[in-house]
């Protein structure tokens, strides 16, 4: 599939007080927009608790991780399945490396900065010495490395990448061979209206007190904030294509980013704060020009006079009919799932004029697959 195609989701989401994701001086990260302060949760956040909400859908082991100790963990790999001691593992595994250029770290066993990459990946390494692991740990260093140095080791990281590294990409900026084109792009989150930080200024009381005793054992204060987000990302399927080498898999992990983008939650301070909410709203729209980020609807900011979560809904309905119309490039799907029906007739009438029928999650989903299956199939 050589066309360009991608899936943009717009997400409303209201979130009660939290910090989700704080700043150097652990408050709520914010940003100005339209002239106003915004609360604002980054993309790196955003997309970690997505990847980390995979692991419900998928075994672990068909997904990456991202880690200084590669070396370390390939050499576990090694001592299991060579039946070798630790050390020489150890040796071997930092061969291996070492073979692919990627830069070691100061700490044995770590590189220089993390690597994402398949947990299969790393096994199709071990495959590679498994059976002379023996025969190579007597070997001294110059010739271990000479011993590995013809091993495909850095094609093992080249191809078979699992669903996560094939969507959020790869950079390994001495070594261009190993990197690989992000198929997503994330914008950090931002409330559709004016936020304010606020502190929570709270105690705690040793039980063990003595009736005599007074104060509190500890005092401390906590930034937060409370905000309906716009949310924003978009997935190019054929970029998804072209790194996974396959049209089912890249339809597939589509599903899988949409399921797990929409769900998850940062969990910064998650304890203290209780936020975990679902959306509000979740459209998607599959385009064959470019993808189109919707936040220009919420350059004014959404007054707290009205509703805010129904009129953020309502201004994306009008902002996404306006662009369409205006530039006369109509998407190939739109779908949508939100729970702004009863009380809300007037943002109800824009979203189905925009967007089209409410559908459930699933359905949703369900409509979105099947449009990129016939899409890649007329390909």
């Amino acid at each position: 599939m050589t066309d360009r195609l991608y899936i943009d989701v717009h997400i409303l989401q209201t979130v009660p007080p939290a910090n989700l994701n704080r700043d150097d001086n652990g408050n709520p990260k914010e940003a100005y927009f339209g002239g106003k302060r915004r609360s604002r949760v980054s993309s790196q956040a955003w997309k970690r608790a997505t990847r980390i909400h995979f692991t419900e859908n998928r075994d672990p082991q068909d997904l990456a991780t991202r880690t200084k100790r590669i070396a370390s963990q390939l050499a576990k790999g090694i001592a299991e399945r060579g039946g070798i001691a630790a050390e020489d593992a150890q040796r071997i595994a930092d061969a291996l490396i070492k073979s692919t250029g990627i830069s070691a770290g100061k700490k044995a066993g770590d590189t220089a900065y993390l690597l994402f990459y398949g947990r299969r990946q790393l096994d199709a390494i071990v495959a590679l010495v498994a059976d002379t692991a023996t025969d190579l740990a007597a070997l001294d260093a110059k010739a271990l490395d000479e011993a590995v140095k013809t091993l495909p080791v850095k094609e093992q990281l080249q191809s078979g990448h699992p669903a996560d590294v094939a969507l959020f990409g790869r950079m390994v900026a001495d070594i261009p061979g190993l990197n690989v084109d992000a198929a997503t792009q994330v914008a950090h989150a931002i409330s559709t209206h004016a936020a304010e930080l606020e502190f929570d200024y709270y105690t705690a009381v040793d039980d063990e007190n003595t009736a005599d005793e007074t104060g509190a054992g500890m005092i401390g204060t906590i930034g937060f904030n409370s905000a309906t987000l716009y949310r924003y990302a978009t997935v190019g399927l054929h970029q998804l294509r072209e790194n996974l080498g396959d049209d089912k898999a890249a339809v597939d992990a589509v599903d899988l980013f949409v399921d797990s983008f929409a769900r998850s939650m940062p969990t910064g301070y998650g304890n203290s704060f209780a936020h975990r909410t679902r959306p509000s709203l979740v459209a998607v729209v599959v385009r064959a020009d470019q993808p189109v980020n919707l936040v220009s609807a919420y350059e004014n900011p959404v007054p707290a006079s009205r509703g805010i979560v129904a009129e953020s809904a309502r201004r994306l309905a009008v902002e996404f009919a306006t662009a369409t119309e205006q530039w006369g490039d109509t998407p190939l799907y739109v779908g949508i799932c939100h729970t702004l029906g009863a009380g809300s007739e007037e943002t109800g009438g824009k979203l189905l004029e925009a967007f089209g029928a409410n559908r459930t999650f699933p359905e949703l989903r369900e409509g979105l697959r099947t449009a990129l299956i016939e899409r890649v199939n007329d390909n």
